[in-house]
């Protein structure tokens, strides 16, 4: 438990700017008498017993563009956002691959949004190209979805550049593979015994003894 009138936030901090950013953004707003940053823990501690938990959580949100959580005062859950929660149907989306195009200004800035993304429920995936701006995300998600959770937890602004499924590109191997599997399976097994097998066209001669199969042996 924090002491009274300490506002305990959760930020990620990954350099001396990121610190100086945060300090900025609450620095003389409503309330506010002092500001603690913890670098190595990610934690932010705002001082000020007249200071409002939620609207300093979203000042430095709002100012900083980070994803930022209240972790003290646990803030009220509001009890129209838990009726929507249960009377909303859940819903499981397809493995889809998802490039966002993401303005990405350093590592740092490409580390807080895969941290970030990472936090989205369905995501499996994280993989921020710097020098592209892209974001590529897999998962089970919705890439509209996905959009808006990168503009309200990261505060960046996102577009969706490519939206295909998940295993497209293995359906499109094994469809090569399929053109290209008799010559596969030639190789394998020598190449006459499957074949034979495998196009219907090539028929073995009968293996009773016969006028036919000469070659055939047949126990008399």
């Amino acid at each position: 438990m924090s002491p009274k009138g300490n506002i305990v936030l959760q930020v990620y901090i990954h350099c001396p700017g990121c610190e100086e950013t945060v300090v900025k953004s609450l620095r003389g707003y409503d309330g506010v008498e002092g500001i603690e940053v913890d670098s190595k823990n990610h934690i932010v501690i705002v001082k000020g017993e007249k200071a409002d938990p939620t609207k300093v959580a979203k000042r430095l949100r709002k100012k900083s563009g980070k994803y930022v959580k209240l972790i003290s005062p646990i803030p009220p859950k509001d009890k129209k956002e838990e009726k929507k929660e249960e009377k909303r149907e859940v819903y499981v989306p397809k493995g889809v691959e998802v490039v966002l195009k993401v303005h990405l200004h350093c590592e740092g800035c490409a580390k807080d949004v895969k941290h970030c993304i990472h936090k989205m429920p369905g995501v499996r995936t994280v993989e921020p190209n710097m020098e592209k701006n892209m974001v590529t995300v897999k998962g089970g998600i919705e890439p509209q979805k996905l959009v808006e959770f990168v503009k309200k937890r990261a505060g960046k602004h996102a577009e969706i550049e490519i939206v295909k499924p998940e295993k497209q590109k293995q359906s499109e191997d094994k469809k090569n593979g399929k053109e290209c599997e008799t010559e596969k399976h030639c190789n394998k097994s020598g190449g006459k015994e499957w074949y034979a097998n495998f196009c219907p066209e090539l028929v073995y001669a009968p293996q009773l003894f016969s006028d036919e199969n000469p070659n055939a042996c047949s126990i008399m």
